[in-house]
């Protein structure tokens, strides 16, 4: 079953229209915000990136349609902290903690944020799984997208590509596994590589049918073409 989130490569929702250099980073003060509350909200170190894109994939499909970028934040972040026991909905919805939280001494302080940022998360990680493929290597992505760990769980594998063949361009090492991250299993780290896939493979009338897309993609994602 299709989710509603993974939007990648469908047809019929218009062209991708660049905002001009000269528009503001944020068009909205409640967007910056927004963006601040769900660093904030992460720094407290109880769920990680993965996690956090699993919780805005779990926003309810009406929802999802009609939320806005930054309400899909906003909504993701208020899931993980009722989920995690940080809050309560009744807490959520009357604007009123309860006490103190345990939390508090972990709060980001405005004068740690540069440099929070300018770490990031890198998601490499050692791992004792064999590199299979080498550059130049044609593979093909599994023909169900789906998670394979967790029924209706978080993948990195788009619907769209499900099933192309492409090639190896580039192998980044090892990576958390996504799949496995999101939910708590573990980070599962494998490799991860940079797979070309042609236009003429995902799509079955592409305007530019010698385009290539290029995807990073687990090795669980892929089986050899022979």
């Amino acid at each position: 079953m299709s989710r509603v989130h993974d939007m990648g490569g469908r047809f019929g929702d218009g062209a991708v229209v660049p905002e001009p250099e000269s528009d503001p980073v944020f068009h909205e003060d409640w967007h910056a915000r927004a963006l601040a509350l769900v660093l904030s909200t992460g720094a407290w170190g109880q769920w990680n990136i993965d996690i956090s894109r699993h919780a805005r994939e779990c926003l309810a499909p009406q929802d999802y349609a009609a939320m806005s970028y930054y309400e899909k934040w906003l909504a993701g972040a208020a899931a993980l902290c009722v989920d995690n026991g940080i809050v309560t909905r009744d807490e959520l919805a009357s604007v009123q903690g309860d006490g103190t939280s345990d939390l508090a001494p972990k709060a980001l302080k405005p004068e740690n944020v540069a440099s929070m940022l300018a770490a990031g998360g890198p998601a490499d990680r050692p791992s004792d799984v064999a590199v299979k493929f080498e550059v130049g290597q044609a593979v093909q992505t599994r023909k169900i997208a789906a998670n394979q760990m967790v029924d209706g769980g978080h993948t990195r594998l788009p619907t769209y590509a499900a099933g192309a063949k492409g090639r190896i361009v580039m192998i980044h090492g090892m990576h958390v596994l996504p799949d496995s991250s999101a939910h708590r299993l573990g980070e599962g780290s494998e490799p991860l590589y940079a797979v070309a896939i042609p236009a003429s493979e995902l799509w079955a009338q592409p305007e530019h049918p010698k385009d290539e897309v290029i995807l990073d993609l687990w090795q669980s994602y892929l089986d050899a073409v022979t």
